[in-house]
C-alpha cells in the first residue's frame, strides 16, 4: 500500500487536519469516560423492583430505602430520594421526583453533547481541509506556469480527499456512539418512570392522611341519641 498521499497529507496538510485529529482525541476521550461511568452505575434493576415492590406492599418505608441504599449507583440514589419524599412530603411527591430524576438524566447525559457537536461538524472541517488543498494544488500549478502535468494535478486532489475521509471518519464514529450512549440514557429514564409508577401506586393504596401524618384515619363516631 502506498503511504505517499498519506504522509503528503500529514506534512503539507497538518493545520487543517488537526481540529479533525482533536475531534478524534475528545470522541475517544468521552467514549472512555461514559462507558465507565455507565458500566460503575449498570445495576439489576428488573430483581430490584420485585424486591421494592414486596417491601411497599408492606408498608416499609424504611426497608425500602435500606433496600435502595444497598442498590447503590444513580438507581438506587433517585429510589432512595424518591422514598424520603414520600416519607416526608407525600404531598409533593410527584414534583419533588421530577426534579430528582432531571438532576440524575443531567449526570446521565453529561458530555454527550461532545459527541453530538463532533459528529455535526467533522465532515465540514474534512471538506474545508480538501477545498484549501485543491486552491494549494491549483496554486502550485499556475506557478509553474502549466509544466505540471495530469499526475501532479491527480496527486494534489488524492491528498485533499484525505482529508474528507478523516472527517467522515470521525463523524460516523461520533454519530454511532452518541446513538449508543443515548439508548443506554433512554433505559434509565424508563428505569426513573417505573420507579414513580411503583412510588405513585403506593400513594394511592395508602391512605392519604395515614402517609401524611403516620397515623390511620379512624372510623368517625357518630353522637348518641
Amino acid at each position: 500500500m502506498d503511504f505517499s498521499l498519506l504522509w503528503f497529507a500529514i506534512v503539507n496538510d497538518w493545520l487543517v487536519l488537526a481540529p479533525i485529529l482533536v475531534c478524534s482525541v475528545l470522541t475517544v476521550a468521552v467514549t472512555i469516560e461514559r462507558y465507565y461511568f455507565y458500566k460503575k452505575n449498570s445495576r439489576d434493576v428488573v430483581q430490584f423492583i420485585h424486591r421494592l415492590q414486596r417491601e411497599l406492599q408492606r408498608g416499609s418505608l424504611e426497608n425500602s430505602q435500606m433496600l435502595s441504599g444497598q442498590l447503590g449507583g444513580i438507581i438506587g440514589e433517585v429510589s432512595e430520594e424518591g422514598i424520603r419524599v414520600l416519607a416526608e412530603q407525600p404531598e409533593s411527591f410527584e414534583r419533588s421526583y421530577d426534579i430528582t430524576a432531571s438532576l440524575a438524566a443531567r449526570k446521565l447525559e453529561k458530555n454527550l453533547p461532545i459527541l453530538g457537536t463532533i459528529a455535526t461538524i467533522c465532515p465540514y472541517l474534512g471538506l474545508f481541509g480538501t477545498v484549501v488543498r485543491i486552491l494549494l494544488t491549483f496554486g502550485d500549478l499556475s506557478k509553474a506556469g502549466g509544466q505540471s502535468g495530469a499526475p501532479e494535478i491527480m496527486f494534489g486532489i488524492g491528498s485533499a480527499l484525505i482529508a474528507t475521509a478523516f472527517g467522515l471518519g470521525v463523524a460516523i464514529l461520533a454519530v454511532a456512539l452518541n446513538n449508543y450512549f443515548q439508548s443506554i440514557v433512554n433505559r434509565y429514564e424508563d428505569d426513573f418512570q417505573l420507579l414513580k409508577l411503583l412510588f405513585l401506586s403506593f400513594v394511592d393504596e395508602r391512605d392519604p392522611m395515614a402517609v401524611t401524618t403516620g397515623q390511620e384515619r379512624r372510623p368517625t363516631q357518630q353522637p348518641g341519641y
